[in-house]
């Protein structure tokens, strides 16, 4: 008997969770309501500006990585130049500017 109530404790508790959670859920949207030519207007809107966004990201991100092998190459020249056990504040700048923009890059990647 203990295993029965203990058993609909747990699926009463459950449930409970399960209504919770979809009552906080959003409405969909328009259900059931006609669709305007409104709503079609600014969801053609809303595309239109997302793939301007992602164009936008896409060409920041090559202007970037291009950016990034010119840095690498000023950095690789600025060691080479430098002595052995001697490196210029000029190539700390330089690896602190390549890292940031490295950083730049990456979260544009995952589109952060």
């Amino acid at each position: 008997m203990a295993r029965s109530a203990k058993t609909a404790t747990l699926i009463w508790g459950l449930a409970l969770a399960i209504a919770s959670a979809t009552a906080q859920m959003p409405p969909a949207p328009h259900s059931g309501a006609p669709v305007t030519e409104q709503d079609e207007a600014e969801r053609e809107i809303q595309h239109k500006l997302r793939v301007a966004r992602e164009k936008q990201r896409v060409e920041e991100m090559r202007r970037d990585s291009q950016r990034l092998v010119e840095l690498s190459r000023e950095l690789k020249q600025y060691v080479d130049k430098a002595g052995e056990h001697v490196l210029s504040m000029e190539v700390i700048r330089k690896a602190d500017e390549l890292e940031k923009l490295a950083r730049k890059v990456k979260e544009n990647m995952r589109g952060e």
